[in-house]
């Protein structure tokens, strides 16, 4: 599966558009990542925790929408996106979404 943020795929032809697709996934915190997190935010520097938990969570809603893309007999996606709001205090969405093309 090609998965670009592109409008087209360069060498490629787009021949049917399939539509729309995406995958999500929800995240809480951990206490014990919160009190390392304030610790860090006082001291300053990355939040290790956090940044693998969000790529961890990015890889997931990637997979889902794939997977959405793939039951719908796409080879490719354009127009990729990333998109996280805040669900709840403590839990974030991580969205992926793009439309699902056939490309030759």
């Amino acid at each position: 599966m090609i998965v670009v943020t592109t409008e087209q795929i360069e060498g490629k032809r787009v021949t049917e558009t399939l539509g729309l697709v995406k995958g999500s996934t929800i995240r809480a915190r951990h206490i014990g990542r919160d009190v390392m997190a304030g610790l860090r935010n006082v001291v300053g520097g990355e939040v290790k925790d956090y940044t693998v938990m969000l790529a961890q969570a990015r890889e997931e809603a990637l997979g889902r929408m794939i997977d959405q893309a793939e039951k719908m007999g796409a080879n490719a996606i354009i127009c990729t996106r990333f998109v996280t709001s805040m669900v709840m205090s403590g839990a974030a969405e991580m969205v992926a979404y793009g439309t699902a093309v056939k490309v030759e």
